[in-house]
């Protein structure tokens, strides 16, 4: 668009330099429009999100606690989009700023500006109430309500901003963009957030499970692991098809714009847009597919809700590396990220961490281990297309590029480490001393949706209270059997 006139005007005639340029307008505002609707479907797109996460949710959970992990989920979207609005969009956007936090646009004061307009706004709005999903699910059938508010405004309104500064702002010490500073000379590449979105809420879901202790009966009295299993599967299968339509806004629509050509080739931006599609189906594909074979091999027997998890893990994985790897790198991205989830469980397992999602091993682990695949299997070709500025910018190791990328990859890992530890650790720990954080045994025994939100989501049946024994649950009642047929003369 830069030599837009000067190109068409000698073909124009005379008077073609007017001609030329109002043309070259219009294109541009054609452009700007599909562009922007490009931008809000993709907005769209992740906001849909929120459902697969309630849904993933409410499935996880046993059925006496539905309404509460279903109402946590409809406020972290309220909660986060008041507090987003207030502050966190200044922290993360808010630019000229320091490489730390940014300071302007509170509230959207002195909006939209030059370089960003409200269909950005909103689009980042989405991904900061995904971190705050994330976190939902680790402390899930035993948290008090209270809890949820406070933890929810803080992470989307200062914790999950500050570190979506450093990766994604111009301004940022961590910035692929910010190409007076760059960590390394390369900057870090996580394209969608790995490491911003998964990361920030995995170890902060990390963090409070870990405070607040794992739900009654997960631990028999020999500290053995014992299976607190979720009331819907169906459930559990239609959030996760439905997180997986929405990180097709998450990771394409990272580009934030479609309609870009690239020089010395015909395929623009938009092809870029397709191949990430592709590389991020194929990682949760292969995940899917190593944990189905992984978990046969160690319980012996086929788990489809294992088997979403594995999904979910690899496409957090692919996040970060999505638009700047080959198909196959995809598929060694996957096929890792499902090994890291298995191993992570384990170890979880052992530290006696209650995690009803494995939303702290899923996201925090799987989210780190595609942090460094990026900075192993990123193509030089790739990373200048998306990236562009220098021209030595550093790329994957395993590709040829050196270590300086895989460098500041591991230096944002600890970074998001330390950040989360020390603002989220110590709100949940004064959460737990204040009393405000885990619900009374009284409560967690009876559920929630029944102490604490006015009912069940379902009609029930104690089946236990019949029989004089105490109760073990909670189970929607079957359907009576059918009368025998009569006796035929």
């Amino acid at each position: 668009m830069s030599t837009c006139s000067a190109d068409l005007a000698p073909l124009l005639g005379a008077n073609g330099t007017q001609a030329a340029a109002l043309i070259c307008s219009q294109f541009a505002a054609t452009t700007s429009a599909v562009d922007t609707t490009y931008l809000l479907f993709s907005a769209y797109l992740v906001f849909a999100m929120q459902l697969g996460f309630a849904m993933l949710c409410a499935g996880s959970v046993r059925a006496k606690n539905t309404m509460n992990i279903m109402l946590t989920n409809v406020l972290d979207a309220a909660a986060g989009g008041l507090f987003y609005y207030l502050f966190g969009y200044a922290f993360a956007f808010g630019v000229p700023s320091n490489s730390f936090i940014g300071h302007r646009f509170f509230a959207l004061r002195s909006f939209p500006s030059a370089d960003a307009d409200y269909s950005f706004f909103l689009y980042q709005w989405a991904f900061a109430i995904a971190a705050a999903g994330i976190t939902s699910g680790s402390i899930a059938e035993r948290t008090q309500f209270v809890a949820y508010l406070i933890y929810s405004s803080f992470l989307t309104g200062f914790v999950y901003p500050v570190v979506s500064h450093w990766v994604w702002s111009a301004d940022g010490w961590a910035s692929a963009s910010n190409l007076g500073n760059l960590l390394f000379h390369s900057g870090v590449i996580d394209f969608a957030g790995s490491g911003v979105v998964h990361m920030v809420g995995g170890i902060a879901g990390l963090w409070g499970a870990l405070i607040e202790g794992p739900r009654i009966g997960r631990f028999d009295h020999a500290g053995r692991m014992v299976t607190l299993r979720g009331h819907s599967a169906s459930l559990v299968v239609l959030g996760t098809f439905l997180l997986w339509f929405g990180w097709y806004g998450f990771n394409p629509g990272s580009f934030l714009k479609i309609a870009v050509p690239y020089t010395s080739t015909i395929h623009g931006q938009w092809s870029a847009v397709g191949r990430t599609a592709v590389t991020t189906t194929l990682a949760g594909c292969t995940a899917a597919l190593t944990t189905l074979f992984g978990k046969r091999i160690l319980v012996g027997h086929w788990n489809v809700l294992d088997v979403c998890n594995g999904l979910l893990g690899g496409f957090a994985a692919i996040t970060s590396g999505c638009s700047v790897v080959d198909p196959w790198a995809a598929i060694i991205c996957g096929f890792v990220a499902a090994i890291v989830l298995i191993s992570c469980n384990k170890l979880a397992e052992k530290l006696k961490l209650d995690d009803p999602l494995e939303a702290a091993q899923l996201h925090g682990g799987c989210g780190a281990w595609g942090i460094i695949f990026t900075a192993l299997f990123a193509r030089e070709t790739y990373v200048s297309q998306v990236y562009g500025g220098n021209s030595d910018r550093p790329y994957g190791l395993f590709m040829g590029g050196g270590g300086r990328l895989l460098g500041a990859h591991l230096v944002l890992i600890l970074a998001i480490i330390g950040w989360v530890s020390a603002t989220m650790g110590p709100l949940f720990f004064g959460l737990h001393k204040l009393g405000l954080l885990r619900i009374s045994a009284e409560d967690e025994m009876a559920g929630m949706d029944l102490t604490r939100h006015g009912g069940f989501a379902y009609v029930y049946h104690d089946e236990d209270s019949h029989s004089g024994g105490a109760s073990n649950g909670f189970m929607i009642k079957p359907a009576p059997s059918p009368p025998p047929p009569a006796n035929s003369v």
